[in-house]
């Protein structure tokens, strides 16, 4: 066998794996007899049949493939041990296969190995931190009441359309050529400058778009202000507040005298709207300072996982709008590769943070209650419009209970950092 190695990364080896002919005539051999067990032919018990009456019943696309799989397994077994590799047991490598002949007895195939992740973890105390000033104007309240439509709820996330006037969404502007990872803006779409409000709406959360635009001498980035990019803007979050029909009738359903006093409760919704969007904001903003004050290295396969189902999610999403992946990346902007590599950034740094966050739970050592995974449970059983029992029955369903687990963590890791950052109201 002969085994080549490249280290591509600090957690992640490629090794290119030629096994011997023994290895290859083993694996077949086996592969066979497992298949021929299930094979049945009179006169004979199974799996003790001559070889020759059985060759032309066993399916060659099976044989192959059980075969890879017992090459693969014991070869790579051989190979960590050669190379004295201690592959990252949460991680799965990914294998592909460049030759396989039992004519030849030949076998060849890459393996990309995941190392366990290394992270140095920067102080996370203190960290520097910009916080809008929250106001809510009467023009605001005017127009969130012409959006109130049939729903109770004050604020709700938007995950099933796209960005419309009077919504609260995040966006990231990443200049293109500099480094890091963009910089993120609250605000109300439809009032930011008509160039961008023009490219933000009918965008939905994780939309990513390129394009060039000029900012107005006024904006808030003095050193974007006046200056012409090209740039990529990603929604990270939107958020829409929904009433039914503005009248005394429905007012006074909502335990309010009349419409005067339904404006009111209009204008606290649109507070807490804010509110919200201000602690998505700021933790995006700790996160990307912890980042910077920290090493973390993560092997490939932790992350192109993620970046290869965010594409397939993605893909399903347009075929059922009767468009191709590379209709909706024309449409942003994008080139197929250009989407494929933005997708491979994002999911990246989604890996990157949550184990960054995992890091600081277990520095503090923090504990999650009772109380605070119902609280979480509760969230995201608003975000599904569902009641939390069918929540937790549907999370179990789908194997999906870490992710209330990690959802809850994150959420209290948010809050450490927010209470030792040193913050700057900005008006």
């Amino acid at each position: 066998m002969q085994v080549t190695r490249e280290d591509l990364n600090p957690c992640t080896v490629m090794l290119n794996i030629v096994c011997d002919a023994s290895q290859v005539k083993e694996g077949f051999d086996r592969a066979f007899k497992q298949i021929a067990k299930t094979i049945k032919l009179p006169g004979f018990r199974p799996g003790h049949a001559p070889r020759a009456m059985v060759e032309s019943l066993v399916p060659k696309e099976e044989l192959f493939d059980n075969a890879a799989e017992i090459i693969v397994r014991n070869s790579f077994k051989a190979a960590l041990e050669e190379q004295n590799i201690e592959p990252d047991q949460t991680t799965r490598p990914s294998v592909e296969l460049k030759l396989l002949d039992d004519k030849t007895e030949a076998a060849e195939y890459t393996v990309k190995v995941p190392l366990p992740p290394k992270i140095t973890l920067g102080d996370y105390k203190g960290l520097p931190i910009e916080k809008p000033t929250i106001n809510v104007t009467d023009e605001e309240v005017e127009k969130q009441i012409e959006e109130f439509r049939k729903r109770k709820q004050t604020r709700e996330a938007v995950t099933d359309r796209g960005v419309q006037e009077g919504d609260v969404a995040v966006v990231n502007v990443k200049i293109e050529g500099e480094t890091g990872e963009g910089r993120n803006f609250m605000t109300i779409a439809g009032q930011t400058f008509p160039q961008l409000d023009a490219s933000l709406m009918g965008m939905k959360v994780e939309d990513m778009k390129n394009l060039e635009v000029t900012f107005p001498e006024t904006f808030q980035e003095k050193d974007w202000a006046g200056n012409t990019f090209a740039i990529q803007m990603t929604l990270n979050s939107l958020s829409g507040v929904k009433l039914p029909e503005l009248d005394d009738s429905f007012a006074q359903s909502l335990k309010t005298e009349n419409v005067e006093d339904l404006k009111v409760r209009v204008r606290d919704s649109i507070k807490r709207a804010k509110e919200d969007m201000l602690r998505e904001m700021v933790t995006e903003q700790l996160l990307e300072k912890l980042h910077e004050r920290s090493e973390v290295f993560v092997s490939d396969n932790m992350w192109e996982a993620l970046a290869e189902r965010r594409m397939r999610e993605t893909a399903d999403e347009q075929k059922k709008e009767n468009k191709t992946l590379e209709m909706y990346a024309a449409e942003n902007g994008m080139t197929m590769e250009q989407l494929k590599e933005a997708w491979n950034e994002k999911a990246k740094l989604h890996v990157e943070r949550a184990l960054m966050i995992r890091e600081v739970f277990v520095a503090e050592k923090m504990e999650l209650s009772t109380n605070e995974l119902n609280d979480e449970l509760y969230v995201m059983a608003q975000e599904y419009d569902i009641e939390p029992k069918e929540m937790w029955e549907m999370l179990q369903k789908n194997e999906a209970v870490d992710e209330l687990h990690f959802r809850a963590i994150s959420r209290k890791v948010a809050n450490l950092l927010d209470e030792f950052a040193e913050a700057t109201p900005v008006a």
